[in-house]
């Protein structure tokens, strides 16, 4: 791609998010999300590949349905209320109409079919920038509005994007569409505390958003896309697949590493809020996606294919590890004895 025209969509991605996040006037919030939508189609489909196009296709259709929804939950709740700021949603068929439109565009159960396709069909930084810079705006969103939603409709779509997230990654080969329906688990366990503690969400956003970041870095390094590949990574970069197997585990929600902290204190929170159950039931959830975080780990550090593997060895490899990559993985697996510092930010 001509590097002026990726500045021009980078920047616009950045300014999309920007007016999203910090409007208060549902116009402008919609506005900022089309622009959003707008930036990260030419950037999904800049390989030509038939793939890449039909990912880009599903991904404009969904954005679009679900952006159309958004204007419409708005404009309903100023018919009746005369109230376009965002904090001020208070008409039940609005709710409703925003907590589907927002879904879709997260990708939470039961709108979560497009997804792991759209992940499947991009590039590896696409696929990031996919699974973490594009869910901030409409996360914002549902913090904004949190007060006015149904607290049993998040809880139950909460607890199936666990469950699903977890269930559909057990049969995967392709590592994009694991980690989109890793993206999927994490979105369940955000949704489920969001009504009660709004802060805990973006902390829980932020600590998924940096692992996720470290193991796509790691990826695009190593040139890996499915778990075949995997298998013979560690033979390249023997650290940075070391590396690669803590930072799985701290996404996973192992104890000593970072991802531990956002599940511990949503699991604490929700038994605080007397909602033991659902923090039993997802908690035994969250294993589904370990088992195949395990077998990621497993992959790329310990094994190596009994046969002959499908695919050509890679006889030139580049060794180099950025500095940007280095710091998401050490921030990913040893972020958790900073967590007092960061739990008592007003």
């Amino acid at each position: 791609m001509n590097p002026q025209a990726k500045l021009i969509f980078s920047t616009s991605l950045l300014l999309g998010t920007t007016i999203t996040i910090s409007s208060n006037h549902w116009m402008m919030a919609w506005t900022g999300l089309e622009i959003n939508t707008l930036s990260i189609l030419p950037l999904i489909s800049k390989s030509h590949h038939p793939r890449a196009i039909e990912a880009s296709t599903k991904y404009f259709l969904v954005q679009a349905t679900a952006s159309t929804l958004l204007l419409f939950s708005s404009m309903t709740n100023a018919w009746y209320t005369g109230q376009w700021d965002i904090t001020q949603l208070s008409h039940p068929v609005s709710c409703i109409l925003l907590t589907t439109a927002i879904s879709m565009k997260l990708g939470l159960v039961p709108f979560h079919f497009w997804f792991p396709e759209v992940l499947q069909g991009s590039s590896l930084m696409t696929s990031l920038l996919l699974a973490t810079m594009m869910k901030f705006p409409p996360t914002i969103l549902l913090l904004l509005t949190s007060p006015s939603l149904n607290p049993t409709l998040l809880l139950m779509m909460a607890i199936a994007s666990a469950a699903l997230g977890g269930w559909m990654g057990l049969n995967q080969t392709q590592i994009r569409k694991i980690m989109a329906f890793s993206s999927i688990s994490h979105l369940g366990w955000m949704t489920i505390i969001l009504i009660y503690s709004p802060k805990l969400t973006l902390i829980t956003f932020y600590l998924y958003s940096l692992t996720t970041a470290a193991i796509f870095c790691t990826l695009n390094c190593t040139n890996t896309l499915k778990l075949s590949t995997l298998m013979t990574a560690w033979s390249k970069i023997p650290t940075l697949t070391a590396a690669l197997m803590l930072t799985l585990l701290s996404l996973a929600g192992l104890p000593p590493l970072t991802g531990f902290l956002p599940k511990w204190l949503i699991i604490q929170e929700l038994t605080k809020q007397g909602l033991t159950t659902a923090a039993t039931t997802i908690a035994l959830l969250s294993l589904l996606g370990l088992f195949f975080y395990l077998r990621l780990a497993y992959c790329a550090t310990i094994t190596l294919p009994p046969n002959s593997v499908n695919h050509m060895k890679q006889w030139q490899i580049n060794k180099s590890i950025n500095t940007l990559t280095s710091t998401l993985i050490l921030l990913s697996i040893v972020l958790l004895p900073m967590s007092p510092t960061i739990l008592t930010i007003p």
